[in-house]
């Protein structure tokens, strides 16, 4: 399918939705009339392969309790396994709502209150509020930043670990909002030193299936063929793939037969909620048949990416593009342009956009703002004109 007809076909508008992104401006931002620009869901219709099936499980008219069929975890196995070299057997698979409440699950089962988390940041913010509000100690290391790229620190992760006794490590990969789909090298380097002070590694891997510019995605669970997978839990989901976010269905995958038991022991004391029915619908329909919307959608994320970056380059050359190797959400770093405390007032109020703001994803990080271009191409080219102009007009 060409581009532009996948655009016509799949743009679709959520105003008057009841959706977060639009609809919920004024509550987020204080303002309503705003280019929302924020929050990771998408202005894309999912596969018509998906809404068949659920069209068709909707008319069956019963939405009892279901067991997850066979076929479920064939399908799920055959897409880890044709693109990432991860083939999962049915035995490490385990259901939750979301990816975050994995998290929350995880240092529930694994750590005691007090214990030590660690995240690299800039990071999703969930990720440092599912620490402290679970009552751990929240150890944040800096990535390396220069010229819009990041970069782990391994030496840095080290000292932390030792210096702070860090029981779990919760990686982002590919990383939000830093953009990189890290390489098996690195990797390998910071695996290899949870492995040393035993570190357990919880990696959140929901963007695994948004990777541009020829970039390869490698779980942590497959790193050297294998070698950590014993301290590794893979969390991961079809939800940002195909924007089903409501949908509430995710993947806790556990290779490990002990860390599964100690899993399953904590999982037997919660209110469990049974396994989504359109969750599980919606999934085997995109792995199975959603392949190519995938690719359609990938061009036109990184086509807008392209955009906004030369665009910037040419008029705003000072400001910085953050790779976006994974991902549709890059980092832009505007300190060239304005002061950092002085962010807000130019993104929104002059420039009448919803970001998401570089501080909420590290206390170093004004003067970033987050973009989602998983949208409307004219939007990108509509916020990147307003960039431009008040940007260029702000010292005066």
């Amino acid at each position: 399918m060409e581009k532009q007809e996948f655009l016509q076909k799949y743009l679709v508008e959520r105003r008057g939705t009841n959706c977060s992104k639009w609809d919920g401006l004024e509550e987020k931002f204080g303002e309503k009339d705003l280019l929302a620009m924020w929050v990771a869901d998408m202005e894309f219709q999912t596969c018509d392969a998906i809404v068949d099936a659920m069209v068709e499980r909707v008319r069956h008219g019963v939405f009892g309790y279901s067991m997850v069929p066979e076929d479920y975890y064939r399908i799920f196995s055959d897409w880890m396994e044709r693109r990432y070299g991860f083939p999962v057997k049915k035995e490490w698979v385990r259901f939750s709502t979301g990816c975050v409440t994995g998290i929350s699950w995880m240092i529930h089962a694994f750590t005691r209150p007090g214990d030590a988390c660690m995240i690299l940041t800039p990071v999703y913010y969930p990720f440092h509020n599912v620490v402290t509000n679970n009552n751990r100690k929240l150890v944040k290391v800096e990535l390396d930043y220069a010229e819009g790229y990041f970069t782990m620190n391994a030496e840095r992760i080290e000292k932390a670990i030792v210096e702070n006794q860090v029981k779990l490590f919760l990686m982002c990969s590919p990383h939000n909002p830093a953009g990189r789909v890290w390489t098996e090298q690195e990797l390998d380097e910071v695996l290899s030193v949870c492995q040393k002070h035993q570190v357990l590694v919880v990696s959140d891997e929901i963007h695994q299936d948004l990777v541009f510019e020829g970039r390869k995605f490698v779980p942590a669970a497959v790193v050297h063929g294998g070698k950590y997978r014993d301290m590794v839990i893979t969390l991961n989901s079809a939800t940002k793939t195909f924007n089903l976010a409501t949908l509430i269905h995710s993947h806790i995958l556990i290779t490990n037969e002990k860390l599964m038991e100690t899993y399953d022991q904590f999982a037997s004391g919660l209110n469990r909620t049974e396994v989504s029915i359109m969750g599980m619908v919606a999934t085997m329909a995109g792995y199975e048949q959603g392949e190519e919307w995938l690719e359609n959608l990938l061009e036109v994320i990184h086509d807008n990416y392209l955009y906004l970056k030369e665009t910037l380059a040419k008029e705003l050359p000072r400001a910085q593009v953050c790779a976006m190797e994974g991902t549709y959400l890059p980092m832009v770093d505007l300190r060239a342009y304005v002061n950092p405390d002085k962010t807000q007032e130019l993104v929104q109020k002059k420039c009448g956009l919803a970001v998401d703001y570089g501080e909420w994803f590290g206390e170093n990080y004004k003067g970033f703002i987050r973009m989602n271009l998983a949208t409307d191409p004219e939007f990108v080219k509509e916020a990147t004109r307003r960039l431009v102009r008040h940007c260029l007009t702000s010292g005066e």
